[in-house]
């Protein structure tokens, strides 16, 4: 009967000892683009009939924009093209395996055209679309620029 009732206690308390579980390893996540956004300089098809010509870049800063929701990132580019008719493009790639995101800023001409070689500055704004999570570092032609993290 003594035996009875300390196996029942020895069942009973094992009972409630926390059995050890599996813990999960890390997963490595593809870097992504889950949301791109407007980007008026985008190439557009007609491009393919000018020929590409070079930009001068002044001043790149990365803003952090809080007003959206999620939060996003924004490219703020100041610089000029070499003559008045010019068209600026920007195109934003999708991020590589190593979280890099490349931009590629350059102008286009009609070779057709006759311009006047007077520099053409120009602002411009280009929101950054929503990507997956992780820390991204920022590449404009080339040139290392920043890192920006998406939550």
């Amino acid at each position: 009967m003594k035996r009875s009732i300390l196996l029942f206690l020895t069942l009973l308390l094992s009972a409630c000892v926390a059995q050890p579980t599996l813990v999960p390893s890390a997963t490595t996540s593809t870097p992504l683009v889950l949301r791109s956004e407007e980007n008026s300089y985008t190439p557009q098809a007609g491009d393919l009939d000018k020929q590409q010509a070079g930009v001068i870049l002044t001043s790149l800063d990365l803003l952090e924009r809080t007003d959206l929701d999620p939060v996003r990132t924004e490219l703020s580019i100041l610089g000029s093209m070499p003559n008045v008719c010019n068209e600026l493009r920007v195109k934003v790639n999708p991020p590589d395996d190593s979280y890099n995101v490349f931009i590629e800023i350059y102008s286009l001409i009609d070779p057709k055209e006759n311009c006047d070689n007077v520099f053409q500055q120009f602002k411009a704004q280009i929101t950054l679309g929503i990507y997956s999570q992780g820390r991204y570092s920022l590449w404009v032609n080339k040139i290392y620029i920043g890192d920006f993290t998406s939550y």
